[in-house]
C-alpha cells in the first residue's frame, strides 16, 4: 500500500478549500484517507488563516514511507518557514541542516 500527501478540494465554486490528507496512492482525489493533516484555503480573509498543517504528523507519515505530492510539498516548506524557530524540536533543526 503506497501513501501519498495530498490535498482533497473542497468548498464552492470559485471559492476553494484544501485538506491536507494521507490518502492511499490510487484512491479518489476527494475519496477516502487515512488522516487530514491541515487545511489550504487560498481565499482566506487573513493571511494567518490561510494554512494550517500539522507538521509533527506530516513527518511521522514521511518517516513510514508517505510521499507528498509536489503542491503538498510546497505547502508544506511553506508552513515550516511560517513557524517561529523556538517551536521547532531540536532534532528537525539538526536534520534540516
Amino acid at each position: 500500500m503506497a501513501l501519498k500527501i495530498r490535498l482533497q478540494r473542497h468548498g464552492a465554486s470559485h471559492r476553494p478549500f484544501y485538506r491536507m490528507v494521507v490518502t492511499e496512492a490510487n484512491a479518489r482525489r476527494d475519496g477516502r484517507f487515512v488522516e487530514v493533516l491541515g487545511t489550504y484555503e487560498p481565499q482566506a480573509k487573513r493571511p494567518s488563516d490561510e494554512l494550517s498543517v500539522k507538521l509533527d504528523r506530516v513527518e511521522y507519515w514521511k518517516s513510514v514511507g508517505a510521499k507528498p505530492t509536489d503542491t503538498a510539498a510546497s505547502l508544506i516548506r511553506k508552513a515550516r518557514r511560517e513557524v517561529p524557530a523556538e517551536e521547532i524540536p531540536a532534532e528537525e533543526v539538526s536534520a534540516e541542516v
